[in-house]
């Protein structure tokens, strides 16, 4: 009869002990060896996109800044080239204002009326020198002359169209008349000023359209203002009025 023998590994002492090792995960995770499956991109849900900011729109106010800066810089090239011409005219022609002055003055017509208003007539000689050498001057049609006592219009008339040469004197005869209105206080108040200072302070004004001519250059209208101040001995009807004295100041205006 045989024997069954059943036959066990011996267990090796010199073996070394196998340590246990410690797991992947720790307890209580719900991760495997195989990751965190939620946050692989394949196996997560739909996506959120976040949606970009609408691309800014330009305005219009860039657009005015551009239009400002470029009138801005239309103009100021203009007022340079302007300035230039206007340099170079005065170095070459050394332009020179004209002189005026009110060499004879008659009163022809002081008359006070039945409705109190006064009627007045002048005959005026002015002098107009032009010291330029290079510049004439055209006096164009459109002028005004008047006479004034205070704040009172005596009379007015216009100088006649004419062309004044270079380094030219021009005497200029020029009638004028007018009438006043409730004059009786006016002609009152001019005999007090007589008797009182032996004079009578009158003013002539002058506005006349001229157009300057540079050589054979001829610019545009402006207007030449005088003010003149007279100083007369009386208003004597058809006798020359004596001047006392008289001055005149010039002006341009474009």
């Amino acid at each position: 009869m045989s024997q069954h023998q059943k036959i066990y590994p011996d267990h090796d002492p010199e073996a070394p002990t196998a340590r246990p090792t410690a797991p992947l995960v720790p307890r209580g995770s719900s991760r495997s060896e195989q990751g965190d499956r939620s946050k692989d991109p394949l196996n997560q849900g739909p996506q959120r996109f976040v949606p970009l900011p609408p691309p800014k729109k330009r305005g219009s106010r860039s657009c005015c800044c551009r239009c400002f800066c470029y009138t801005f810089c239309f103009l100021l090239l203009l007022v340079v080239v302007v300035g230039a011409t206007i340099g170079i005219l005065y170095l070459v022609f050394k332009p020179k204002l004209p002189d005026y002055s009110i060499d004879r003055l008659q009163l022809t017509r002081f008359a006070l009326n039945q409705d109190s208003s006064l009627t007045t007539a002048f005959n005026v000689t002015i002098t107009a020198k032009n010291p330029n050498e290079k510049i004439g001057i055209y006096y164009e049609d459109g002028s005004k002359i008047t006479v004034w006592y205070l704040e009172h219009q005596l009379s007015n008339g216009s100088l006649p169209k004419f062309y004044q040469g270079h380094e030219n004197t021009t005497v200029i005869y020029v009638e004028m008349t007018g009438q006043t209105q409730n004059a009786l206080g006016l002609r009152t108040t001019l005999e007090e000023q007589q008797q009182r200072t032996g004079n009578i302070p009158l003013r002539i004004r002058v506005n006349q359209p001229v157009r300057v001519k540079f050589g054979k250059l001829k610019l545009f209208e402006v207007r030449f203002l005088v003010r003149c101040g007279v100083f007369v001995d009386s208003l004597a009807t058809n006798n020359v009025i004596k001047i006392q004295s008289s001055s005149c100041k010039f002006r341009l205006r474009l």
